[in-house]
Order: structure tokens, then C-alpha cells, then sequence
């Protein structure tokens, strides 16, 4: 395939895939509107999932799947009913969460989205995330930009972690097996930055970094579906997504740093670093 093939064909992937999100949003905001939509558990009390999780999934793998035959899947919901491991191939794979943020969606916080990322030969190309409730589209595909509603967005200028306001995850503190490691890690990062903020959803965190409400964001532990839509936008929009240690960031263990200049998340993984030789907390 050429370039120009290329391009043109994966255009096309996100033209689509932009109308379907935009065909999903009512259909989650009817969930939204609801005092508190129906839920059940997953894998623990804090792994929530709703009915109009399950309806999103299934409405864009079928419009995804009818228009484009090719392509592969991964996502939340069907991964977890199956219980199978994700597996990225280089054939092109949609990587779908169809409500990040659930607990906010069930408590009628507004701080959600729908996140659909598409990577071909491992590599992210098309990202797209989608907040029904105050109606922000923050969209991109390889090459061409990052936008807000069809406007050009981009990262923030800032370079050093003191005047950074940093995006944290402190809900990962919920999990025994990597609990000392997110405590330790938000207070080196907090205790050094101008200011921290916990949104409830990785792929609203990282489009604030994209249009440069946030300076960076640092977060593991998570799924590739939380990251996928986020991380191209932030790059199109010119800032990084790194390893949280430094160097390329995988897809399938999506360990990030996402930061608006080098500098900055040099600064971001030096910090890391000193919190995880901490065996006390001082600070």
C-alpha cells in the first residue's frame, strides 16, 4: 500500500468511526440522565460496569465491523465477559472503551467519556474521545493535528514540574498488590508540582493534557483501552507518551508518562524514580 493509499484509507477509519462515536453519545447520556443507571461488580468492588457500557461496545464494534470487514477488536466489555487476554497483531484494531469513568457516569459526575483508538502494524493512528455531557470532541489521526469540536488544540509550553499541574489516578491506591507503589508516587509527584488533579477517567485526563488544562499525567496499572484514544491526541497535539521509566510505551501495558514538552517528563520520571527507592514516606 502507498502513503497516499495509506492516508487515504486511514481518513476514512476515522471519519467513520468519528460519526459512530457521535451516534453513541445519547445512547449513553440516556444512562446518564438516570439517577443512578443499573450496575454490577467485575472483577472487584471498585470494577463497576453498566447496561449502556455492554449497548456503546456493541453498537460501535457492529457500524466498525460492517464498514471495515479487515479490522480487529479490543474491548472492555468483551474482553472481560470472555475473560480473555488483549492481543494486538499488526492487522488494524479497534480499541474500545465504551464509558471511561463508570463510577463518575453512575454518580452523575460529568467527567466521562467514549474512547476509541485504532493502531495498525502496533503503531496508534486514529484517536477519539467523546464527552457527551458537555458535548467535546476531541479527536485525531496520524498526522493531521488534534482537535476540540473540529478546532485545532494543542499542549501547554510548560517545562519544569513546579509550575506543572500534574494529572494523578488515585483511585489505583484501591488495589492492594500496587497500592504502596501509587501512594509513594503521588506524594513525590504532589509535594513537587504546582498542583494535582484526579479526573476518575485516563482518557479525559489525557485529552486535558492535549488541549493544556493539565501539564502531564502519570499512571499504570491500567488497561489498553483507558489509554488508546488519549495517547495519539496528546501526540498530535505536541506533547510525548513515554514508558513511565522512559522509552517507548506499549499498547497492551499501557505504563505512561504523557507530558507537554521532554523537559517535563524528564522531570516526571526522575521523580518516579525517587519514589520508588522510598522504603519511608518523607517527602
Amino acid at each position: 500500500m502507498s502513503d497516499i493509499s495509506e492516508k487515504q484509507t486511514i481518513h476514512n477509519y476515522y471519519n467513520v468511526a468519528l460519526e459512530l462515536v457521535m451516534k453513541c453519545g445519547p445512547i449513553a447520556f440516556e444512562g446518564y440522565e438516570k439517577a443512578e443507571a443499573d450496575f454490577q461488580t467485575k472483577s472487584a468492588f471498585y470494577d463497576l460496569v453498566t447496561i449502556y457500557d455492554k449497548k456503546v461496545e456493541d453498537l460501535l464494534i457492529e457500524g466498525l465491523q460492517k464498514a471495515f470487514p479487515e479490522t480487529k477488536f479490543i474491548g472492555e466489555e468483551n474482553t472481560a465477559e470472555d475473560k480473555s487476554e488483549p492481543v494486538l497483531t499488526d492487522a488494524p484494531t479497534w480499541i474500545i472503551d465504551p464509558i471511561d469513568g463508570t463510577t463518575n457516569f453512575i454518580r452523575r459526575f460529568p467527567n466521562w467519556c467514549i474512547s476509541v483508538g485504532l493502531a495498525i502494524r502496533k503503531e496508534l493512528v486514529v484517536g477519539i474521545v467523546y464527552l457527551p455531557v458537555v458535548n467535546e470532541m476531541y479527536s485525531a489521526w496520524k498526522g493531521h493535528g488534534a482537535y476540540l469540536n473540529g478546532q485545532p488544540i494543542s499542549v501547554s509550553k510548560c517545562t519544569n514540574i513546579n509550575s506543572a499541574v500534574v494529572g494523578t489516578e488515585m483511585s489505583l491506591i484501591q488495589r492492594p498488590a500496587v497500592r504502596d507503589k501509587h501512594v509513594k508516587r503521588l506524594c513525590k509527584l504532589a509535594s513537587n508540582c504546582s498542583g494535582c488533579r484526579s479526573i476518575g477517567s485516563a482518557a479525559v485526563t489525557l485529552c486535558y493534557v492535549a488541549r493544556g488544562s493539565l501539564d502531564c499525567f502519570a499512571v499504570e496499572d491500567l488497561q489498553p483501552w483507558d489509554i488508546a484514544g488519549g495517547a495519539l491526541i496528546i501526540r498530535e497535539a505536541g506533547g510525548l507518551v513515554c514508558h513511565s521509566k522512559g522509552g517507548e510505551f506499549s499498547i497492551l501495558k499501557p505504563d505512561c508518562i504523557a507530558a507537554a514538552t521532554p523537559e517535563l517528563a524528564k522531570d516526571m520520571i526522575e521523580l518516579i524514580n525517587e519514589a520508588d527507592q522510598l522504603t519511608e514516606f518523607t517527602f
